[in-house]
């Protein structure tokens, strides 16, 4: 398999892929979407529910808000394709059916409810941002993340349906009156991961549905 092997759990009616633990622990500039979008593909599926953690680059996008992206910018880490026809001739997207779906479902049973809409901006990492390139990100983006952008395209390019759920564990730099700090995120991550746990034990049967 390209960029394999790529470690699944099959739960019957829905598949889980573990993006950063392929098998060992790897950073976000050095996943290989496209061999994930290609397993998830072989697999039979048809659609994607994404979960990601980001920086608020908005003082009201505090830690502990869900957001349902409906864009991306990605110019700084601009997401490869890895066809030579018409599959790379495309506008990758959010799908519009799909991401509906998705947050009518997670808000059923998410509280507070995610926000409706945003654009997630991507950008290389591991490192944080700095607050100069915090407030260019806000001139066009709501969060800022590492993994986003280039998913959509990889399943896009496989006519994966594609939706992303995204959690803010941080303040980005320059929002927040202090720096950020790595124990910081550590903390608003880990909060994230309780409530994610909690949530999709609900949210996941109905959309494998």
């Amino acid at each position: 398999m390209p960029g394999g092997p790529v470690e699944l759990l099959d739960a019957g009616d829905w598949v889980f892929l573990q993006r950063h633990r392929q098998p060992d622990h790897r950073p976000a500039p050095f996943l290989d979407h496209h061999a994930h979008a290609h397993a998830l593909a072989v697999a039979g599926c048809d659609r994607v529910l994404a979960l990601g953690s980001c920086g608020g680059l908005r003082p009201d996008l505090v830690p502990g808000t869900s957001l349902v992206p409906d864009d991306v910018v990605a110019l700084a880490a601009q997401p490869d394709s890895r066809f030579r026809d018409e599959r790379a001739l495309r506008v990758p997207g959010f799908d519009p059916a799909w991401r509906a779906r998705v947050c009518a479902t997670w808000n059923r049973h998410a509280e507070p409810p995610a926000r409706d809409g945003g654009v997630y901006a991507q950008t290389v990492g591991p490192r944080f941002e700095t607050p100069a390139e915090v407030r260019g990100l806000a001139a066009t983006a709501d969060v800022v993340g590492m993994t986003v952008g280039s998913e959509l395209v990889a399943c896009a390019e496989r006519d994966l349906a594609y939706a992303a759920v995204v959690t803010v564990d941080n303040l980005a730099n320059g929002i927040a009156p202090a720096p950020l700090t790595v124990a910081e995120f550590e903390t608003g991550r880990l909060a994230s991961a309780a409530m994610l746990t909690d949530v999709l034990r609900r949210v996941v049967p109905e959309l494998a549905a």
